[in-house]
């Protein structure tokens, strides 16, 4: 198994690469201009990029501090590098930056129908806490939110 170089993302110049995985992955993906509205919110967005050997990302992670609470907004991975255990790097370290910074509990919402992104989010102590009917579009689907109490380093 590789192991994935995981870096917080702090230039613009990243951004490209973190569009391309999010246009391929997502069906409402993010703009330009609302990642880099996120690198400027410093103290409360991050994101976190998977690297290869080359210094490509491959997969990456925004998530939210707020007081105790770490919300996890986007996780990806590109393609070719699907089920390589990028997703599972990226959100071991998300976990852990989290507790650094204070959180003590973890949040996020996924597609019902997502079964790859609901068998990891519950690996690591994700459960279903609600649901959010027609949360997502494109098409209209529930949204499961999990949580993760008791959050410490993974």
């Amino acid at each position: 198994m590789t192991s994935w170089r995981i870096e917080q993302v702090t230039s613009p110049d990243e951004i490209d690469a973190i569009l391309a995985i999010e246009l391929v992955s997502f069906t409402n993906p993010w703009t330009r201009e609302m990642y880099q509205a996120e690198l400027e919110n410093r103290g409360v967005s991050y994101c976190y990029a998977a690297k290869d050997d080359e210094g490509t990302i491959v997969g990456f992670c925004s998530f939210w501090r707020v007081v105790d609470e770490l919300h996890v907004n986007k996780l990806a991975v590109a393609p070719s590098r699907r089920r390589s255990g990028v997703a599972t790097a990226l959100l071991r370290r998300v976990l852990s930056e989290g507790v650094a910074l204070g959180a003590t509990r973890a949040t996020l919402e996924v597609r019902r129908s997502n079964e790859a992104a609901r068998l990891l989010y519950e690996r690591f102590g994700f459960t279903v806490a609600n649901v959010r009917r027609a949360y997502y579009t494109k098409p209209v689907e529930d949204a499961l939110v999990l949580w993760r109490e008791r959050l410490e380093p993974v």
